[in-house]
Parts: structure tokens; sequence; C-alpha cells
């Protein structure tokens, strides 16, 4: 399929592919007069890539993994690697289910005090339009 295909099915724009082919992440074929042509597996393994950078993961660190993923051959090195990224996601998530926590206490505390301290103005209450 050509690149606006395999974007769309994909789920990312045709510069990201061509992005990723730069960074040797993906190698899609060439038809006969150039263009790039990408298989379903290559679809596949963009969609993965995606997943990994949502999670955090540098391209670099993709790179590194790829080799392993497409085999199946796993090395210390890429366990190592892996558990890493693993604990860096974990200590994010403390992290954002501590900010989320403040945040809410500030929300509470914000609705408190609006609703104590300023009524709603005439203009924001229900049926005065």
């Amino acid at each position: 399929m050509r690149i606006g295909e395999a974007a769309e099915r994909a789920g990312v724009s045709a510069r990201a592919l061509r992005y990723y082919e730069e960074e040797g992440l993906i190698e899609p074929a060439r038809s006969s007069g150039g263009h790039r042509m990408y298989s379903e597996a290559v679809v596949e393994q963009v969609r993965f890539i995606r997943c990994l950078q949502t999670a955090g993961l540098t391209g670099r660190t993709i790179l590194t993994l790829l080799p392993s993923v497409d085999t199946g051959a796993t090395t210390p090195d890429m366990v190592w690697t892996l558990r890493g990224e693993r604990d860096r996601m974990s200590a994010q998530i403390v992290s954002m289910v501590e900010a989320r926590e403040r945040l809410d206490e500030l929300i509470v505390n914000a609705v408190r005090c609006t609703v104590t301290d300023h009524p709603q103005p005439a203009a924001d209450r229900p049926g005065s339009r």
C-alpha cells in the first residue's frame, strides 16, 4: 500500500512514516518507480512504535528493542531496558496520581469558596436568558 493509506491505517501522518523511516524504525519496500510501499506488517510495527512512544519510550530506545521484538529473541540488555522503562513509567504513574489528588483537593476548595463567597452571576443562572 502507498504512504497515504498506510498512514491512515496506522493512525499517523505520512510525515510521521517518513520520520520513522529516517530514524531506522521502519523499512518500507520501494516500487519500481521508487515509491514507498508499506506492508501490513509495517503498519502493525508503526502501531507498536506509537504505543511505545505514548508510554514515553524514546526513538532511540525503541530502535534498540525492535530487532528483539521482530525476531522474538531476547537479550539481558533488552530485559534490563524493558524493566527500566517499566520502573520509569511506574514512577510517573505514582507522580501523576499524587498530582491528580492534589488537583482534586484544589477543586473541592475552589468550589467551596465559589459557592460560599461568590454567588453565581445572574447571566450564568439557569433560566436567566
